[in-house]
């Protein structure tokens, strides 16, 4: 069965790799490290090793099981350019999705540079299949690099996640981007997100017809603060590519 998430912008996660390492100040106070780590030392539980990088050759084709057509978020539970993964395994998970294009996979990366190294040398004649979507995690303007990197990188879909979003992203470059997401921190020692910040983004989405999806203002528990902007939920999605632009369709 897929995994089954209570994330909005996704249907399903799909982990052939659980645990992972801080990077940036985003990674802080990390949900899914808070979640493994609950579970360490249990015998015979999934996360009886917590949030230590593992690799599950086994899940490698589960989406192929899936009969019906689902978004899929990759790695929920880690990051597969993690520089512990082998290129070799994520060439194994990049079978897989291409295998299953039935589905549209979500994945999404703090490291881009070494995404774009292996998408670049993997793809050098063309790019990533459509229903591969690709995606950078970046946190506030100061990681803006990783924007670069994604757009460096041959790609037929590319998104950002602004989540944690703990500063001011201020100017975005959002050419080639398809699709942006923006949420709040949630959980324990949850840091604040200010509304002039998400205006801020949401009103360069529009100017450049990018789809834009508020998740989130985040809080003790992520559902604290809702996820109404200005008195509307924004939830769109690159659903319809045209001449590489995407088109914003909300969600039913």
């Amino acid at each position: 069965m897929p995994g089954k998430t209570a994330i909005e912008w996704t249907d399903a996660t799909w982990n052939p790799v659980t645990g992972c390492t801080k990077i940036s100040a985003g990674c802080d106070n990390c949900y899914a490290e808070r979640f493994a780590e609950r579970f360490r030392g249990v015998p015979g539980h999934p996360f009886e090793s917590g949030f230590d990088l593992t690799l599950r050759p086994a899940r490698l084709e589960q989406p192929l099981s899936w009969k019906s057509s689902k978004m899929i978020f990759v790695n929920s539970m880690s990051d597969l350019f993690h520089k512990g993964i082998s290129y070799d395994y994520v060439d194994k998970v990049f079978d897989t999705m291409e295998r299953a294009d039935h589905h549209t996979f979500q994945v999404l990366t703090k490291r881009s540079s070494r995404m774009r190294k292996y998408v670049n040398q993997r793809y050098q004649d063309a790019p990533v299949p459509p229903h591969i979507w690709l995606g950078v995690s970046v946190e506030g303007g100061t990681k803006k690099s990783r924007i670069e990197h994604l757009q460096q990188t041959n790609a037929a879909t590319r998104f950002l996640s602004l989540e944690p979003l703990i500063g001011s992203m201020g100017e975005i470059n959002l050419t080639g981007i398809a699709w942006v997401i923006v949420g709040g921190e949630s959980g324990p020692g949850h840091r604040p997100i200010k509304q002039e910040w998400v205006r801020q983004i949401r009103d360069q989405c529009l100017a450049a017809d990018v789809p834009f999806f508020f998740k989130q203002w985040g809080g003790f528990r992520p559902k604290s603060g809702g996820r109404a902007l200005d008195g509307d939920e924004w939830s769109e999605y690159p659903q319809e590519l045209r001449g590489g632009q995407a088109v914003a369709v909300a969600a039913e």
